[in-house]
């Protein structure tokens, strides 16, 4: 559950460069480009994606534009950015409890 991202893999035509194509637009009309090692102060989608792919660390830039994402590798491994990317807003995985109205004090 939560939001299903789907990604396709593309190759782009700069080495050591990698391009996402996903179902979701994270920006809008915006670019945002984040460099390793450089600070992220806010919490947009676009930041997020920037956090989750810099943990990997398997990339050194990350930019994003609307449903593209584009990296520079930090080598010529990319296993699990593709992964990374897909499993971002899915909050309920298997053995964890999907919460109800009651667990929110919600009214039935």
């Amino acid at each position: 559950m939560g939001e299903p991202v789907t990604v396709s893999e593309v190759a782009s035509s700069r080495e050591g460069y990698l391009r996402f194509e996903t179902n979701r637009s994270f920006t809008g009309m915006g670019h945002e480009r984040y460099v390793k090692g450089e600070p992220i102060y806010q919490d947009r989608p676009a930041d997020q994606i920037a956090r989750t792919l810099f943990e990997t660390g398997k990339v050194d830039e990350v930019h994003v534009y609307a449903q593209t994402v584009t990296v520079k590798l930090s080598g010529s491994d990319s296993d699990g950015i593709r992964e990374a990317l897909e499993e971002l807003y899915t909050y309920y995985r298997p053995g964890v409890e999907v919460p109800t109205p009651e667990s929110f004090g919600a009214d039935s």
